[in-house]
């Protein structure tokens, strides 16, 4: 028996807990006429689609003739559609630009950008507002103090910031075993060497798509098409698992079961304000064309976007704050402190990739 997304084998695992996912009430509501469909009376769930782990043939510990593949072909995208709906397509699928693209995680950072900005136009003149956001390793809170004059464009870049810190905190909290069903931990998932960079491809698609004179819908399933296009995407859902079979035992292994940490073996950390492709070696492809996306730090004056935001956490036991952060006395940190984490989960991945290759070494002279 094989299921297509992640999200479905959990929910045949744990009845699909992801239906907790209450929306948290905010004092916001929509006015832009244009964006009537983004309703700013709640805020989205942090995963909207069905995301992915990376790799195929995965088997789950506990869970015998079920494994996971999640591989989609260039023709089965389908019309992106705010919030998401059935028919779009969500899987992974190879880029000889862009390595391996999570079309899930994309289309989710397209529409939390959206939701976003028409939550900034929203606020523009009206002092601070304050976002609740859904725990998450601690309790997330997003401050805005947006004047009125920013301009539109300024605005976009705004948006696409914050939809990065929080979908970079994602990251971060499943490190340190926050998880979206509870006693199934996401760490074997966290800062694979796909996540960050869909995830910041879907910022900058839907930046874009906000750029647009045409319904965001339409627009969003235009510029998606283009976007993979320009990174060069396989044609054939058999190239992605060439590309997958390429790297298997390299970058992950399916010889693991979920959730051990161990199914990934190669993990990216170094995405504070900027994420590069992971490209597959081979003799047809140059890795000099690969493409870098930057994080938008700056507006279009030069002056930092975080002037505009502050996004904090409340940190939950999980977290050695005083180890992290030493002399702090509170465990609230905010979107600068990321640095610090990132540093730290850097280090520790080092130490695991060490520890798989003495593993593997050991078992060789076995």
């Amino acid at each position: 028996m094989k299921f297509t997304t992640y999200r479905t084998v959990l929910h045949c695992i744990k009845l699909f807990i992801l239906l907790s996912f209450i929306a948290i009430p905010t004092n916001l509501s929509a006015q832009n006429t244009s964006d009537s469909d983004v309703n700013l009376s709640k805020t989205p769930p942090r995963i909207i689609r069905a995301c992915c782990a990376f790799g195929y043939d995965l088997k789950i510990w506990g869970v015998p003739f079920v494994s996971i593949d999640q591989v989609i072909s260039i023709d089965e995208l389908s019309d992106h559609h705010y919030m998401g709906k059935k028919s779009e397509g969500t899987g992974t699928i190879y880029t000889n630009k862009g390595g391996f693209i999570d079309v899930g995680h994309l289309r989710d950072q397209i529409d939390w950008t959206r939701y976003l900005y028409t939550t900034i136009l929203n606020s523009k003149g009206k002092g601070e507002i304050i976002l609740p956001l859904r725990n998450e390793a601690g309790r997330k809170t997003l401050y805005l103090n947006i004047p009125e004059e920013l301009s539109n464009s300024d605005c976009i870049l705004l948006a696409g910031k914050i939809t990065y810190d929080l979908s970079l905190w994602h990251e971060i909290s499943t490190w340190y075993g926050a998880s979206t069903i509870p006693f199934i931990p996401e760490k074997f998932s966290s800062f694979s060497v796909e996540d960050v960079y869909s995830n910041l491809l879907g910022i900058h698609i839907g930046m874009k798509t906000l750029k647009s004179k045409l319904p965001f819908n339409k627009a969003a399933t235009m510029i998606i098409e283009s976007t993979l296009d320009s990174l060069d995407v396989v044609k054939t859902a058999k190239e992605t698992y060439d590309a997958y079979d390429a790297i298997n035992n390299k970058w992950y292994t399916n010889k693991k079961r979920i959730p051990s940490s161990k199914i990934t073996l190669k993990r990216d950390p170094n995405v504070l304000s900027s994420s590069r492709p992971w490209i597959i070696p081979n003799q047809t492809n140059n890795n000099n064309e690969s493409i870098t996306l930057d994080v938008p730090l700056l507006n279009t004056k030069g002056e930092l976007l975080t002037n505009y935001y502050q996004f904090t956490i409340d940190l939950n036991y999980r977290f050695p704050v005083e180890e992290i952060f030493p002399g702090r006395e509170s465990s609230l940190i905010n979107q600068d402190d990321f640095s610090v984490l990132l540093n730290r989960i850097g280090n520790e991945i080092q130490v695991m990739e060490q520890s798989v290759l003495t593993e593997r070494k050991e078992s060789l002279r076995k």
